[in-house]
């Protein structure tokens, strides 16, 4: 099983986490935190590792209705949360990527049906949000 759901868009990566950020709120996500990867290489590793890397940025985001769920049916789901949505693109790249985790894999590690139910609540939104990104990544 795959666990991560990918698109690749034509679109500059500025405007690419822009639009991402805008596709998930529009499904109830909040991001509840942020980690610029470039920038911790390059402050950590040096200014070559930032640049071979080039721009990748880890976005926290997390539906509070879906999260209120998984943590009711089974508390330790918390270790899961909140989802990583990943935006990223080469130094040498001409489209830029975008990945969530695929919320089956909560599944996976849960005898829970309520828990079930959150995943493909969440995957269903979480694709919806890529799916809109890569019809307006197209244009």
């Amino acid at each position: 099983m795959s666990y991560a759901h990918t698109v690749t868009i034509a679109l500059p990566y500025e405007v690419a986490v822009q639009r991402t950020r805008e596709l998930l709120t529009e499904q109830g996500f909040g991001v509840l935190s942020e980690i610029n990867v470039r920038s911790t290489f390059e402050a950590k590793l040096g200014v070559e590792s930032a640049q071979a890397l080039g721009d990748y940025v880890i976005l926290g985001v997390c539906n509070p209705v879906l999260a209120q769920r998984a943590l009711t049916a089974e508390p330790d789901m918390g270790v899961l949360l909140p989802c990583n949505v990943v935006i990223r693109r080469g130094p040498d790249a001409t489209v830029t990527v975008v990945q969530t985790i695929d919320p089956q894999t909560m599944v996976q590690l849960s005898d829970s049906s309520a828990v079930q139910e959150v995943a493909n609540d969440a995957d269903a939104r979480l694709r919806s949000a890529l799916k809109n990104l890569e019809a307006k990544g197209q244009s």
